[in-house]
């Protein structure tokens, strides 16, 4: 099928998806960031694209491979995000090994915040596939929790690097009171109160495995 041409008419910023008016008339069609182009600045209102037309998962006529006809050229926003996550989860793995090696820290909360961060890096992909297919979502709530627990780090890169619940404010805002609690507890983990606690909780799981 041949690309079209045609203009958006609709951009959720928050949401990520929006709809093209084709310039041969007819219904409106759904778009999602995803597919929209990568090396282009985020979509507006009346920007004039190209795409081409589809039928998505719900039946509704729908625009992938969406590029602006001419300009809005990316300013380099989507690397810069990449690159951040990329570097604060190098710093955090980094401030892990060091209270490891200083004996701060027990081997089992690396490997816990290594399986947190992982599982939540998969949980948020699934999260994305499911809401371009229709089918049933993770919980915004769920998605807190996971990186309450740990798996902030593994959020971070999946926003930025699956470019899922990377724009929407009010998700970000909780995502960050999620990631300086983590920390703080984590801190107090460190303190000789919090260390004393940890110790008791990982002998309990050794003695009871």
């Amino acid at each position: 099928m041949d690309d079209s041409g045609g203009t958006v008419i609709k951009w959720n910023e928050e949401k990520g998806f929006g709809f093209i008016a084709p310039d041969s008339g007819g219904r409106e069609l759904f778009f999602h960031i995803s597919d929209y182009s990568r090396s282009h600045k985020r979509p507006i209102v009346h920007l004039n694209v190209r795409f081409r037309p589809t039928i998505d998962q719900k039946g509704r006529p729908a625009a992938k491979n969406v590029i602006p006809l001419k300009g809005h050229k990316g300013n380099g926003r989507e690397m810069r995000q990449k690159l951040f996550a990329v570097g604060l989860f190098t710093l955090f793995s980094c401030g892990l090994c060091s209270l490891l090696s200083l004996h701060l820290i027990p081997n089992e909360l690396v490997y816990l915040y290594a399986a947190m961060s992982l599982i939540t890096f998969f949980v948020y992909g699934k999260d994305k596939y499911a809401a371009q297919n229709g089918q049933w979502r993770i919980s915004e709530s769920g998605l807190h929790t996971l990186s309450l627990l740990g798996g902030w780090p593994g959020a971070r890169l999946a926003q930025s690097f699956l470019r899922h619940k990377s724009s929407k404010g009010s998700f970000l805002f909780i995502y960050w009171i999620t990631v300086v609690l983590n920390c703080g507890f984590l801190y107090w983990l460190t303190t000789p109160k919090g260390s004393f606690w940890l110790r008791n909780v990982v002998d309990n799981i050794h003695l009871g495995s």
